[in-house]
């Protein structure tokens, strides 16, 4: 640990401190007794809080942040954790899965063993998972701390440099020269100055002694970088704020409307369209076969705007959007994005539109629609009210011969209706009416309707039933979707913070690389000129500089015989 006294210059320098922040005389033993080697300039050998002698728990904690070789350990954790994570398909772009024995199933199904030890550790959520976001949190308390640590000394010590340099600092610099100088030395100087301020220099002057310096605010290249990062970090972060992010997949098919899942907005599904390449548009090894040419949804978006969270009345929507959606034109609004993500060919009922007839006489008394998803549970057709009093959307019996649903697609629609009117008992009539024209549901329609007449329950007098539903091979009186579509809705309100943080990161790269903090220093000591420079990168062009300044001054020069590891001191 470095033990420092006041220096020989009289500025009394903080423990930890390399070089005098007067000076610049080495103030380790070690380093001072070395003269051969050239002296360390990275932080212009200040004190840092990461080098206390005697560091308190918090200090310990300092510490640890501020080493590069754990920002290392931690840049290469996180990058095999979100390696793991592209191994198997993430949870969050799996469609219309919500439930965690749905995802351990298809982990298995899909991938076998290997799915399901996957899904078990836990890799399948790895972005959300608690482990990744905490070693995001590491990685940018260990930029903060890196830069503070460093940055702040480091502008203590450029900010006040001083213009007269120790000798063992000027020779031990990577440039340096030295030689006898004859004439007016202040003169001389003062020439060098100008030949220097030639090359973009700042340069300094006092008592025989020079400082020349340029391109210093690349020296905060890095720390403007550390900046970005820490906004990009933050940015990703927030992503992890219900309001701030959602990415999520929601099926849609034609004529339907939902609600998108955590806001108060409704989507609707006007119509899905597909087109396919004609084998004239196809190249000969693809012709006979189906290539999707176009795939869209004519979409409109509602906003709730009362009873959005009743559930015993209906949302009332304002529509605030229409527009086409398929790849690459996305639906905006409000900062809502919804793309076009796939479809499927799916027939799937939407609603029919049956007639209540009196079997006995054959009259028709009336029609009216009835929807396959939210039924409503009162009609009136004509001088007669029909209530649903209960439904089964994919309707099947089960092993005690009752009435049940297997699933809530409406695969296989039964509708039990209780039909009253002036010629009805007070209780009225039970009919059972199976919307889906196969012969499966004809059976089971006669064969409940039947029961039901045995055992009193109705008269049988009346029917529901859908006229010719099937006309020249198209149903009729029967609307249904045929396809289902997939669409991808995104709210992302960290993405302007991202590409900010990017684009200051972007800024710290260019500063740092394409522009080098170039110093020279000199001192003349009873005729003896003594020269030295230092660069943070790009030794040759400093080299260059100065063999090109001490020429237009009279002294002639080699740029290689400035090299100080070259000439072996």
């Amino acid at each position: 640990m470095f033990q420092n006294t006041k220096c020989e210059c009289g500025h009394q320098n903080p423990v930890g401190t390399v070089l005098c922040e007067s000076c610049g005389k080495p103030l380790d033993e070690e380093l001072l007794t070395d003269e051969s080697a050239l002296l360390e300039m990275r932080y212009d050998g200040v004190a840092r809080r990461s080098q206390k002698a005697n560091p308190h728990p918090i200090d310990r904690i300092w510490n640890f942040f501020s080493s590069v070789k754990i920002a290392v350990y931690l840049i290469i954790i996180t990058l095999v954790g979100a390696a793991l994570g592209t191994i198997f398909q993430q949870e969050n772009t799996l469609i219309n899965m919500t439930e965690s024995s749905e995802f351990a199933a298809y982990y298995k199904e899909k991938y076998g063993t290997a799915g399901v030890i996957y899904h078990a550790l836990g890799l399948s959520r790895t972005y959300e998972s608690w482990w990744f976001i905490l070693l995001l949190v590491m990685i940018g308390t260990s930029l903060v701390v890196c830069s503070l640590d460093r940055v702040l000394p480091l502008y203590r010590a450029l900010s006040k440099q001083q213009i007269r340099k120790h000798l063992q600092f000027i020779n031990r610099q990577q440039v340096v020269y030295a030689g006898p100088l004859k004439g007016d030395q202040e003169a001389w100087i003062t020439e060098l100055g100008k030949q220097l301020k030639r090359k973009h220099y700042r340069v300094w002057q006092e008592d025989g002694a020079l400082l020349a310096e340029k391109n210093r605010f690349s020296r905060w290249g890095p720390y403007i970088n550390h900046i970005g990062l820490i906004i990009f970090l933050l940015a990703v972060l927030g992503r992890g704020i219900p309001a701030w992010h959602m990415d999520q997949y929601l099926s849609l098919y034609e004529g339907e409307t939902r609600q998108i899942p955590g806001t108060n907005y409704y989507i609707k599904n006007d119509k899905f369209t597909v087109d396919y390449y004609t084998d004239a548009e196809l190249a000969n090894n693809q012709k006979g076969t189906k290539v999707v040419k176009l795939y869209e949804t004519k979409a409109r978006l509602y906003a709730c705007t009362e009873s959005c969270d009743d559930p015993l009345n209906e949302p009332v929507l304002k529509e605030v959007v229409q527009h086409d959606i398929h790849v690459n034109s996305a639906l905006s609004y409000k900062g809502l994005q919804i793309y076009q993500n796939s479809f499927q060919q799916r027939v799937r009922f939407i609603s029919v539109h049956p007639t209540l007839t009196n079997k006995e006489t054959g009259v028709q008394i009336g029609d009216f629609d009835l929807l396959m998803d939210n039924p409503a549970e009162k009609y009136d057709v004509g001088q007669y009210k029909l209530a649903l009093i209960d439904y089964y959307p994919d309707f099947d019996l089960d092993e005690q011969k009752r009435p049940m649903t297997k699933t809530r697609e409406p695969n296989n629609p039964a509708f039990v209706f209780q039909i009253k009117g002036p010629d009805t008992p007070a209780d009225g009539e039970i009919y059972i009416y199976f919307a889906m024209p196969n012969e499966k549901s004809k059976v089971y329609e006669k064969l409940l309707n039947d029961s039901f007449k045995q055992r009193g329950d109705s008269s049988g007098r009346f029917a529901v039933s859908v006229e010719n539903p099937v006309v020249d091979g198209k149903m009729n009186n029967i609307k249904y979707s045929e396809y289902t579509t997939f669409l991808n809705i995104r709210v992302d309100k960290a993405m302007p913070y991202i590409w900010f943080g990017a684009a200051i990161s972007m800024i710290g790269l260019i500063m740092g690389f394409y522009w080098q903090h170039r110093r020279i220093w000199l001192r003349i000591d009873d005729g003896q000129l003594s020269l030295g420079g230092h660069t943070n990168k790009n030794s040759f062009g400093l080299r260059a500089d100065v063999a090109w300044a001490l020429g237009r001054t009279g002294i002639e020069v080699s740029p290689k015989s400035l090299d100080n590891r070259r000439n072996g001191r």
